[in-house]
């Protein structure tokens, strides 16, 4: 059977290329992202889907941000789709109506459990890699390149998801205190 890159034009193979070239993004964390990372399983734990999408677009907001490319809205949903196929964890939508969106659903539809932390923050940081991928490589097209999946692991560990729950994780501060007043409802 021939490789996914090979059905593609070669319009599209050079994008897979570039693509499948970048294979992470340089991001210098602020303190404030790192905090609102470390805040979001409280989010999760409170089962709210306004308090996870509040969580969930400031992280969103800070990594746009830092790395000046258009702001993309952040939608939480209840309930993830599934068929027999599987569930859908997440969605990107690129300019729709003149700004980008993602859906993130935080409950698994097999169980009807909040999704786990490190899960459910992985997801978010796919749909925004997919956001970068057109806003910040100017990629005309978002592929499921080797890269893509690289780029979407080298923010996780640089925004801290990898140490959240462990002793490494970052400790409270006046930033935490700027993030945590009117961000998250409560």
């Amino acid at each position: 059977m021939p490789s996914f890159r090979q059905r593609l034009s070669p319009a599209r193979q050079r994008v897979y290329d570039r693509s499948n070239a970048t294979t992470s993004i340089p991001l210098k964390a602020s303190p404030e992202l790192r905090i609102a990372v470390g805040k979001l399983p409280e989010a999760l734990a409170t089962a709210d889907p306004h308090r996870v999408q509040d969580a969930s677009q400031y992280i969103a907001d800070e990594i746009c941000r830092l790395l000046r490319v258009p702001r993309v809205g952040i939608q939480v949903q209840g309930t993830r789709p599934s068929n027999a196929r599987g569930e859908l964890h997440g969605l990107y939508t690129p300019l729709n109506n003149g700004s980008a969106t993602i859906k993130v659903w935080m409950i698994t539809a097999k169980l009807g459990k909040v999704v786990a932390f490190k899960t459910y923050l992985r997801t978010l940081l796919h749909e925004i890699c997919h956001h970068l991928d057109y806003a910040l490589l100017r990629l005309s097209d978002s592929l499921h390149t080797d890269g893509f999946y690289k780029r979407e692991n080298s923010l996780f560990y640089q925004i801290g998801g990898a140490t959240v729950g462990s002793k490494a994780t970052a400790k409270p501060s006046d930033a935490e205190a700027s993030w945590s007043s009117g961000i998250v409802r409560s």
